[in-house]
């Protein structure tokens, strides 16, 4: 019980840092709705020359569709980036987590647990702006409950992910290039930037023997009702985050032996 109290203080607290400045908090919730529109909506517009024109199969109307749900799975999923994991490391502040009765892991999980419930209600109040207008159609309720389950373990994956980069600042002064260079890759061969449908058969042959296409592909044709690539997108992303832990858990303990507190 005295356990499940700090997961909860630490929770909160990671929202109380987050909401902190108001009208910080007020550009992180408005921020998205407003980058799309301006953006994304500009850019394809633009690109679509004829309203009657098909790029690949889809209109301008599915395109943004697509692009729309693509943000609600961004927001949701693929926000965690591991920052102050690795900079705990790498500045000697993790001896802490070595004696106190709550540890490493468990506080940025926390912590991650506290950032995904604000990315949460961000990406509904995104949502809701979208569907005001007319830039998305929900799907049933149903599906939609099993989208935003679906996209909460793509949530998991890629904050074990990030964890993985974070432990890297055992052996490397700075992280943020791995962490931008697994982001760039993602979201060019996750169809984050285009659908997969627009690669070449052979890269798409490639791409279904890979993790990245249940990280925003399939959830993306989930939101808009497509169920069709459900199971394997739940196979695939169950055997990563299991092969995630077990890595974590090896880099963890093989990096405990080389820290030596360096600026404590």
């Amino acid at each position: 019980m005295s356990n499940f109290k700090k997961w909860l203080e630490t929770i909160r607290i990671g929202w109380s840092m987050v909401t902190a400045y108001r009208l910080n908090f007020f550009l992180l919730i408005i921020g998205p709705a407003l980058v799309f529109y301006f953006i994304k909506v500009s850019l394809w517009s633009a690109v679509y020359t004829d309203k009657d024109m098909l790029i690949n199969g889809y209109s301008l109307p599915q395109m943004l569709h697509y692009h729309a749900w693509a943000l609600i799975v961004v927001l949701m999923a693929q926000s965690s980036n591991g920052v102050n994991l690795g900079e705990d490391i790498r500045f000697g502040r993790m001896s802490k987590y070595l004696i106190y009765p709550f540890n490493f892991w468990e506080f940025h999980t926390a912590s991650f647990i506290s950032f995904q419930t604000i990315q949460f209600v961000i990406a509904i109040f995104t949502l809701a702006l979208l569907c005001f207008s007319d830039l998305v159609s929900l799907p049933s309720f149903s599906n939609l409950m099993i989208a935003f389950a679906y996209t909460s373990l793509v949530g998991i994956f890629w904050f074990s992910v990030q964890y993985t980069t974070g432990l890297l600042a055992f052996w490397l002064e700075e992280t943020w290039t791995m962490r931008v260079m697994f982001q760039l890759l993602v979201n060019f061969l996750s169809g984050s930037i285009i659908p997969i449908s627009f690669f070449p058969a052979w890269a798409q042959n490639y791409l279904q023997y890979t993790p990245f296409p249940s990280l925003t592909y399939t959830p993306i044709n989930l939101f808009m009702g497509q169920m069709q690539g459900l199971h394997q997108g739940l196979i695939t992303i169950t055997i990563s985050i299991v092969a995630m832990f077990f890595i974590n858990t090896y880099i963890w303990r093989r990096g405990l032996r080389l820290f030596t507190a360096a600026g404590m």
